[in-house]
């Protein structure tokens, strides 16, 4: 199966939920997040570098909750990648 490539906005999207993930993590060890939100600490660890620019929804939703964030302004946060006038996704 081939999958279809990446957009730019998708890659920088990805990046910027790594970001916002790592930073909601603060002192935490990615070890116990991982944990908690029933992930493996190397997907944890691929999708805050940004190299899982898409993650499945559920495993956000799991981070979400272990990390305390609401997945409707994350969403919105992060739609900003979609609107090419956006400061955000230049």
């Amino acid at each position: 199966m081939v999958r279809t490539p990446l957009t730019q906005e998708q890659r920088d999207r990805g990046r910027a939920l790594g970001q916002i993930l790592r930073a909601a993590r603060g002192p935490r060890s990615a070890a116990a997040v991982a944990r908690d939100a029933d992930i493996s600490l190397d997907t944890l660890r691929k999708i805050e570098r940004g190299a899982i620019a898409v993650p499945a929804f559920y495993t956000v939703a799991s981070l979400a909750r272990v990390l305390d964030l609401d997945l409707t302004s994350l969403a919105r946060t992060l739609d900003a990648f979609d609107d090419p006038a956006s400061e955000l996704a230049g």
